[in-house]
Formats: C-alpha cells, sequence, structure tokens
C-alpha cells in the first residue's frame, strides 16, 4: 500500500517533533516535495532541514519555491532571509519586513515562530544567522 503525500508530510513532521535528525529527514521531506511540488509546507519543512545540515544554497533554493507558493507564510520568509543570510546574499531585509508585519497581524503566526526560532536555536545553539534573524523580528 502506498503512503499517501499526507501521510508522509505528518510522519515527516512528528519524527522531527520527536528529535530525529534533520539529514535522516531530508529525504522524507524531498520526496514530499517531489509528489506535491505546490505544497509550499513541504518546501518551508525542507528549507528548514537544509539549515539546520548547513546546506544553505538549497535551502535558498527550497525557501524561494515556498515563498514563491505561498508569499504570506513568514516562516517561507524567516527561512528564505536566514539562508540568504549565510549565502551572502543581498535583499533579505525585505523578508524580514514582510514577516514581521505578517506576524504582527496574527497572534498564532507569532507564537509558532518565536517556537520555531527557540527549536532551530536549541538544535544548533550556535546558529548565528537565526539569532540575528530572531533580534531583527523581535528585537528591533
Amino acid at each position: 500500500m502506498t503512503i499517501t503525500v499526507e501521510e508522509l508530510f505528518d510522519t515527516g513532521l512528528q519524527r522531527y517533533k520527536d528529535g530525529e535528525s534533520a539529514a535522516n529527514l531530508i529525504p522524507v521531506f524531498k520526496e514530499v516535495c517531489d509528489r506535491s511540488p505546490r505544497a509550499s509546507s513541504a518546501w518551508i519543512c525542507l528549507s528548514w532541514l537544509y539549515l539546520l545540515e548547513g546546506k544553505s544554497k538549497l535551502a535558498y533554493t527550497a525557501a524561494s519555491k515556498a515563498v514563491k507558493i505561498n508569499p504570506q507564510d513568514p516562516q517561507g520568509r524567516i527561512n528564505l532571509a536566514v539562508a540568504m543570510l549565510e549565502t551572502s546574499q543581498k535583499g533579505l531585509r525585505e523578508h524580514i519586513d514582510i514577516a514581521k508585519q505578517l506576524i504582527f497581524v496574527n497572534q498564532e503566526w507569532e507564537e509558532e515562530v518565536k517556537n520555531s526560532i527557540e527549536d532551530g536555536l536549541t538544535r544548533k545553539p550556535d546558529w548565528q544567522s537565526l539569532a540575528k534573524v530572531k533580534k531583527w523580528l523581535f528585537e528591533e
């Protein structure tokens, strides 16, 4: 029996929440993206996993796809900004500003973003680019 894309995504997300490594989960989310290329949430997850593994160029590509599919998702914008910071690209401020606007109008998104950033800093404590983005989002 073939597992559905939704089941694969949900299982991958649960495995991540249970503490499984990003490296193990990248193939899972690559498959979700291959099978459902218009699912921005899958691209957001894949870009986050790439960022955790230090694969900034791949993260940039995945986050760019996520933002193109759904420009109103703050996490996609944040992942893109982090990837841009890590690959020394210009123009990331626009994504920070849009993410700030989005989380300002939606308290639930703000909590999700804060939790995501804390999760990232727990998994990768020396993640300087994420710490910078956190400061730009919440301390400026």
